[in-house]
């Protein structure tokens, strides 16, 4: 028996939510008194074996670089055979777009219990068994989920267990798989390039109407530059051409989990809500004192941003130097 850890990852670069995955499943081993092992699927510019540091006693992977186009029934195929293998007791995937994608379905393979947004790890110690903390109504409360199956599966929330890094490393294993030929062909992915990640960033800058027009939108990607995080916005900025798409953070677009949210001219519908608060900390700066995103705020600033901003940009160079 062991705990399985999908290693999700990007132009060959591990992803944040991937080992921050590993950590709550070596975690998760430790209370089982089991092992943690990962599967990797697709080319990684990475030493596997240093993953050993986060916890991991062993690293799977099939290194076809097809896998790297392969579409979520073949990965999971791929996925849900080597759980098998492996006599897997839990299967965890990061609650990102794969993980998602890939969770339900493994868990339909393996006949597997399955808790999506995990946000702490299993009670296993109780009359209770298996429990899984979840949120639920778009993060408004949390359930308690037990899991009956003898196999389960867990989405974990990003940005709710830290990736620990210790000492360590893990064996490296190459199997030979090769993803099916699958009913849908990837015939190309747009990327943006020079950006980090929103699902990846620690810290996060967005805007909404309130900056009145594209033209104002320096006041965001100034502050973003200096602290070096990404740029994002509401729903409304991006469907009337403000800003694209991929940049659209809420439940209806991108939900992100960074260490820092600013939101500057949001008023905080619920719908935005839904998928920004997971954030650690939320800032937001309205000069409406009775904006709804001031009641989700861990600090608020009651100002005009035009004001506002550019004097937080240029403290915050001050201090940086």
């Amino acid at each position: 028996m062991s705990i399985l850890i999908y290693i999700d990852h990007a132009d060959g670069q591990i992803k944040k939510s991937a080992l921050e995955a590993i950590s709550y499943g070596a975690a998760l081993a430790k209370n089982l008194n089991t092992t943690a092992e990962a599967i990797v699927l697709g080319k990684v510019n990475e030493d596997l074996a240093g993953l050993g540091a986060y916890g991991l006693s062993a690293v799977h992977q099939a290194a076809d670089e097809a896998f790297d186009k392969a579409d979520a029934q073949a990965l999971a195929k791929t996925v849900a055979g080597v759980a098998g293998t492996l006599s897997a007791e839990v299967v965890i995937f990061a609650a990102n777009a794969n993980g998602i994608a890939l969770a339900p379905r493994v868990a339909v393979r393996l006949k597997a219990g399955l808790v999506s947004s995990a946000v702490a790890l299993p009670d296993t110690h109780t009359e209770a068994g298996f429990t899984v903390k979840k949120v639920v109504f778009s993060g408004k409360a949390f359930a308690h989920v037990k899991i009956n199956t003898p196999v389960k599966v867990i989405t974990l929330t990003g940005n709710s267990y830290p990736a620990q890094k210790a000492a360590g490393t893990a064996t490296v294993s190459q199997l030979d798989l090769h993803p099916d030929l699958s009913k849908v062909t990837i015939t190309g992915v747009q990327k943006v390039e020079g950006e980090v990640p929103l699902t990846e960033a620690e810290i996060v800058v967005s805007g909404g109407r309130g900056l009145k027009g594209p033209e104002n939108w320096n006041l965001i990607t100034d502050l973003a530059h200096v602290l070096h995080g990404a740029v994002a916005c509401s729903r409304p900025v991006a469907d009337d051409g403000w800003r694209p798409h991929h940049e659209h953070v809420g439940q209806t677009g991108i939900q992100i989990a960074p260490n820092l949210y600013i939101a500057i001219g949001i008023s905080g519908a619920i719908q935005h809500l839904g998928g920004v608060n997971r954030s650690k900390t939320i800032v937001v700066i309205n000069k409406d004192p009775e904006a709804p995103f001031f009641k989700a705020a861990d600090y608020g600033i009651i100002g005009d941003a035009f004001e506002v901003v550019p004097r937080l940009t240029e403290a915050i160079k001050a201090i940086k130097g």
